[in-house]
């Protein structure tokens, strides 16, 4: 049991519902909650100075912050995620929340890459928040591999599929390449490609470097190597996170301390910086996961909290993951369902396709 949820089972009825009246409040309105305000609300009629003193109780055990501006409270941290894991009612998916969800199914969109760039566009939309859509990686089998130099410090691969599809990556190449190089390091790597997918090539593309390195240019291996690096390295990753709606994050009336904290928000973003831990959240099971604040490795110095699920293909294979992000005072009970129904319509969409 975690801290948070040893807490919740130690707290009495009234201690509770002071807690969720003021949480619930918070993210309503985000405002500090007084407990003359409470007094209105609560089921059982108790006294202001009743309710003060439970607040304090729920101050001193690390779940309400009281800002120094205001003699209310809000709730900290830890608060939100005992909040959240204990006492948060999710609701159904709201009808005009899922048509709007469900117009991107009609959108004509060429392929899975534009498909997800609208329906992150619609995510962002619907919740008012950025929203991130992981996309797949392409695994269709190869068909033929080029490199071409662009200068003495740039060169690209051409990587085409069995199915139409091209992917062009830029590297920094081995000092010293030759045409001829380039022409034998192709060679070698297409006599390798055809029929395999770009994981299937890359567990045997280096043992096969090494095997016959005799035969092989010391430009044209190193090129090889670097070419494998490519396809594996960070930047096949980061081009696969499409984020959206990055201006919602930005309130008309958003302190500087606030407008700080999401220009950095930004700045991890335009970096794709820990995209390896983005990555992660798809591997941990299935359903939806909330990270808030500093919980979230992603945008931890953002204030920012994550809603994030993961989405499978036919064979039930973890292959992605769509979120929102947005401040910690998220509407977790809307927003809950409309990202778990995002990730469902992707996950079919794409098996559709297949």
């Amino acid at each position: 049991m975690n801290k948070a949820n040893e807490l919740l089972s130690q707290m009495n009825q009234r201690s509770r519902e002071v807690f969720r009246r003021v949480v619930e409040g918070y993210l309503e309105s985000g405002e500090p909650v007084g407990s003359r305000t409470l007094t209105r609300t609560l089921s059982e009629k108790v006294s202001a100075a009743t309710i003060r003193n439970v607040m304090q109780d729920l101050e001193f055990l690390g779940l309400l912050d009281s800002p120094h501006i205001s003699a209310g409270r809000i709730p900290t941290q830890l608060g939100l995620r005992m909040f959240v894991d204990g006492l948060l009612e999710v609701r159904d998916l709201d009808r005009d929340d899922r048509q709007k969800i469900d117009a991107t199914m009609g959108a004509n969109a060429k392929d899975v890459g534009g498909l997800l760039d609208q329906i992150g566009s619609a995510l962002s939309g619907v919740t008012h928040g950025a929203s991130l859509v992981l996309t797949p990686k392409h695994e269709a089998p190869l068909k033929h591999i080029e490199f071409v130099s662009l200068g003495h410090d740039r060169a690209l691969v051409v990587i085409v599929f069995a199915d139409g599809h091209v992917e062009n990556r830029l590297f920094t190449p081995p000092p010293g390449q030759t045409p001829s190089s380039m022409r034998e390091a192709a060679n070698f790597v297409n006599a390798l490609a055809e029929g395999r997918t770009l994981d299937q090539l890359r567990r045997v593309m280096l043992d096969e470097v090494k095997r016959r390195r005799q035969e092989l240019d010391v430009l044209a291996a190193q090129l090889i190597e670097a070419g494998v690096a490519v396809w594996d390295g960070e930047s096949d990753s980061s081009a696969r996170l499409i984020v959206r709606g990055r201006a919602n994050l930005l309130g008309d009336d958003a302190a500087e301390e606030e407008l700080e904290r999401i220009r950095q928000l930004f700045d991890d973003l335009e970096r794709k910086r820990d995209i390896a831990e983005f990555l992660e959240l798809t591997d941990q099971g299935d359903g939806v996961r909330i990270f808030i604040g500093s919980e979230n490795k992603l945008f931890s110095l953002s204030g920012s909290s994550l809603v994030v699920s993961p989405y499978m293909n036919a064979d039930r294979k973890i292959i992605g993951a769509v979120g929102v992000i947005g401040p910690t005072r998220l509407n977790y009970g809307r927003i809950v369902p409309i990202v778990d129904y995002t990730a469902q319509l992707v996950g079919k969409l794409i098996s559709d396709r297949s």
